[in-house]
Formats: structure tokens, sequence, C-alpha cells
């Protein structure tokens, strides 16, 4: 006769120092954990959805474990159980365990003891122990072994953001290509160019995409600046900088082997003491994102007046339509691309109001609301990658030019007068654009007319070329006043 199989527990007992919790048998987090999940049930977000972050922790307690090894405070069995953990967090594995929300107390306690806590009992399992057999190994005496949130959580913050820095680099630098290509592709549009949304002189429209691809570089150049920000740690400074817990080789060994799983040049801070307590540096790169942010949105603004219309505006570019515009006008196409993209440009810009804040709130040795930072700042590169992405493959590489619009709106523009100035002087060219608006005659026929320059000249001096400063104007015939006389 068949033996009925038992049933597996639901849940586990777990206990900290403030008594026992159920936790689910399967999970691979603990009480700790468990705590946070009843405490903060505020943001409906869990860290895991910042990879970069769950992956930066996890190369964290990789190298404490190394480094606890080599000052001898940790065997060599633990230290290869905890490592071969972090390893499969570092490859992708058991994200999912990391469930501790967003926004939470106590300075990143909870992310922390979270990271302790899978890894542990994924280090267990490895070893081939049930999950919860701490008395084999240790979430806070093994895994968070010579550490404190104060020095682990800030590392990681920093790692993480270096780590969604570069996807975002390599975002922006794909954009900026995308804007240059079409530059090259508008190369001898001839357009009107605007200041004060008023008509001015003309420019080509390859000339104007070409400016968006400038920013754009500059902005990627500003960020990778950045970097140096991230580098500085206070990996080893454990509580508040003095060093307690650690070994004194500690904090040097770890901070080397942090360097070689990440790839990344860190430095140890010089005082730990004040870098634990500031948060300067997070102040600092979110400035600089929403510096980028903000000019990315005047871009997409940009475009979003020179695709108006497409009757009864500018009209002079057409971007792909990508969605009904209306559930009440047919055939309504709007600038949904370039509309999203500024949205999360104002996002930034209010995370960047919160991390000021935040950064502002730390008192004396300890900044405890650091989670929001790492929220927020985690949250506009993310935004702002995703928006750079789709800015480029739904907006930009599929722009095209309203060619003949932009011919008929140059050859009727006031604004050439500016390119004879050199030839007429400002006064007859003044007077010759008064008449030219009021009569709408090319101002062209009315220089000729005048006698101030022949039909040749006038148009040579008024070619695309010349218009558009792709080659210098010089000056062959002289300046003459209205009278046709030479000017002194």
């Amino acid at each position: 006769m068949t033996q009925p199989v038992e049933a597996q527990p639901a849940t586990r007992t777990e206990t900290d120092s403030l008594g026992s919790v159920e936790v689910p048998a399967d999970a691979y987090w603990g009480v700790h954990t468990m705590r946070a999940l009843e405490n903060f049930p505020i943001s409906k977000r869990p860290i895991s959805v910042y990879p970069d972050l769950i992956v930066a922790l996890a190369s964290v307690k990789q190298a404490a474990a190394r480094a606890n090894r080599d000052v001898g405070v940790l065997s060599a069995e633990k230290a290869a159980w905890i490592d071969e953990a972090c390893q499969r967090i570092i490859d992708g594995e058991h994200h999912d365990q990391f469930v501790v929300g967003v926004i939470q107390g106590g300075a990143g306690t909870s992310t922390n003891m979270n990271a302790n806590e899978v890894i542990t009992n994924l280090a267990l399992e490895i070893a081939g122990y049930a999950k919860g057999r701490y008395d084999v190994l240790h979430p806070i005496d093994d895994v968070n072994r010579s550490q404190s949130t104060n020095d682990t959580y800030p590392t990681a913050l920093k790692i993480s953001l270096a780590f969604s820095l570069r996807t975002l680099l390599t975002e922006l630098e794909l954009l900026r290509q995308s804007f240059s290509r079409k530059a090259d592709e508008f190369h001898d549009i001839l357009k009107v160019g605007r200041t004060q949304l008023q008509d001015a002189v003309p420019m080509t429209l390859g000339q104007e995409f070409h400016g968006f691809a400038t920013t754009l570089g500059e902005d990627h150049a500003r960020l990778t600046e950045t970097i140096w920000l991230l580098s500085e740690i206070n990996l080893g400074a454990t509580a508040i900088g003095t060093g307690i817990t650690a070994d004194p080789g500690y904090g040097e060994a770890a901070v080397q082997h942090l360097i070689r799983i990440t790839g990344l040049s860190l430095e140890s801070a010089p005082d730990l003491i004040e870098s634990t307590s500031d948060a300067g540096a997070f102040m600092s790169f979110s400035g600089s994102l929403k510096r980028s942010a903000i000019k990315l949105s005047k871009i997409c603004n940009d475009l979003r007046l020179l695709s108006s219309g497409p009757q009864a505006g500018l009209a002079e570019i057409n971007l792909p339509p990508r969605q009904a515009g209306s559930s009440i006008m047919p055939g309504k196409v709007n600038p949904v691309i370039p509309e999203a993209v500024s949205q999360v440009a104002y996002a930034i810009a209010g995370t960047d109001v919160t991390v000021t804040m935040a950064a502002e709130a730390g008192q004396l040795q300890l900044n405890a609301f650091e989670p929001v930072i790492a929220h927020s700042l985690l949250q506009s590169i993310t935004w702002m990658r995703q928006a750079c992405w789709t800015l480029r493959v739904n907006c930009v590489d599929g722009i095209t030019a309203n060619v003949e619009r932009l011919g008929a709106m140059v050859a009727s523009s006031v604004g050439v007068i500016t390119a004879l100035i050199p030839f007429i002087g400002y006064t007859a060219a003044a007077t010759i654009a008064k008449e030219a608006l009021a009569t709408g005659r090319p101002v062209a026929d009315l220089v000729v007319e005048a006698g101030l320059m022949s039909r040749s000249e006038v148009e040579r001096q008024l070619s695309p070329s010349r218009l558009s400063g792709i080659h210098p104007i010089t000056t062959t015939i002289p300046v003459v006043d209205m009278q046709g006389e030479p000017s002194e």
C-alpha cells in the first residue's frame, strides 16, 4: 500500500529580537524582510524593479565575504558558499526574492537585511541545508560580517548608479547618432530660422538637427564626467565611519575585491566619517541628470513646433504617426513621443528636488533618507534611458522634411534681407523689408528695382550656401545707400 505523501509546511518560523514570525517556506528572505513588508506597504514597488541595485548589493556582499576570508574572520567554506550565492544573483538569478519596498525607513536597513537573508538561504541551499538553518550560516554574523547598512547600502547605491549610467549613456549616444544622420540627410534644405518665435534669418534644416546632435553630445560628455562622483565609497566604515566591528585590514581588502568584481574605478573615501554622513555626491549627480533631461525636453518641444499643423501650423517636418490622436476628431495625429519624453524630464526635475531635500535632511553621522534618494535616481536613469530609446526608434529615425513648404517659406521671407545688409546697408534693408511685408513681393525683386544690386549679385548672395552660412559672405560690391551713392 502506497504511503501518503506528507504535506510540506507552508511556512517556517523565524525569530528576531522582537519575537517570532511565520515566513513562507519557499521564500529565500526571512524575518527581517517580513517585518519590512508589514511596515512599508507604501510604494507597492519592490527594490527588484532596479536590477542594477540587486547586482550591486550582491557584488558588495561578495567582496565582503572574500575580504573577511582574507583577514581570517570567516572560514573559507562559508566564504565559498556566500561567494557562489552572490554570483548567482549577479548573474540574474533570484531577483524576485528582493521584495522590500523602494520607500522604507531605517536608512536602507530593510534592503540590506533582505540581501543578507536571500544570500544566506541561497548559500544554505548550495551547501545542502534547508532554508532557515542559521545555526549553520547566519545572515548577520556571517553574510553581514564586518559590515553595517550604513556602509554597504550607499556603496551599493553608487555602484548601481554607475551600472545604470552606462546603459543610459549608450542610449544617449544612439540618439545623438540618429539626430546626426538626420542632419546629414537635411544638409541642403533651406528654411527660416526663428528667434522668440518670430522669423529671423535663413538656415538649413540640417544645421538645426546638427544643433540637436551637438547638444546631446555635450550632455553625454557631462554625464560621463559624473562617474567620479560615484567612485568614492565608504565600504569598511561600518556604522558611522570608525570601522567598529571590522578587522583593520578588512576595508582595503573589501574595496580591492569590489574593484575586481565590478570593473569600476573605486576608491575608499579619505574621511569615512564624513563620507558616511554626506549625500552631496547624490545631489550633484541628480543635478547632472536634470540638466540633460531638461535639454532633451527642449529638443522635443522644438520637434513639436516644427511639426505643428499639419495644415495650420509650421509643418516643416513630419513626425512618424504613432497612434490616433483623438477620440472625437478623425484623422488627428499627435506628437505623442516627444510629449512623453518631456513628461519624463518633468518627473526627473521633480525627483531632483526630492534628492536635494533628502540630502539636506540627514542629521549628524548618518543620512536616514537614502532609500528615497536611491529610488529617485534609479527611476530617473531608467525613465530617461527608455525615453531616449523611444524618441530615437519611434520618432527621430522616421522624421521627414516638407521640402516644398520650407522652400516656399524661405522664398517669401523678409528675413533674407539681413544677408544683404553688408551690400546695401541697414537703412536701405529696413526700407526694403517694410515694403516687402506690405506688398508681399520678393525681396530680391525690390532690391534690383531700387538699383541697389544687380540681379546676378542678389541671386549669388541669396544662394542657399551663403544664406545658411556654409560659405562666408565676401563683399564684392560697395555698400550703397537708398540714393545709390557709395556710403562712407
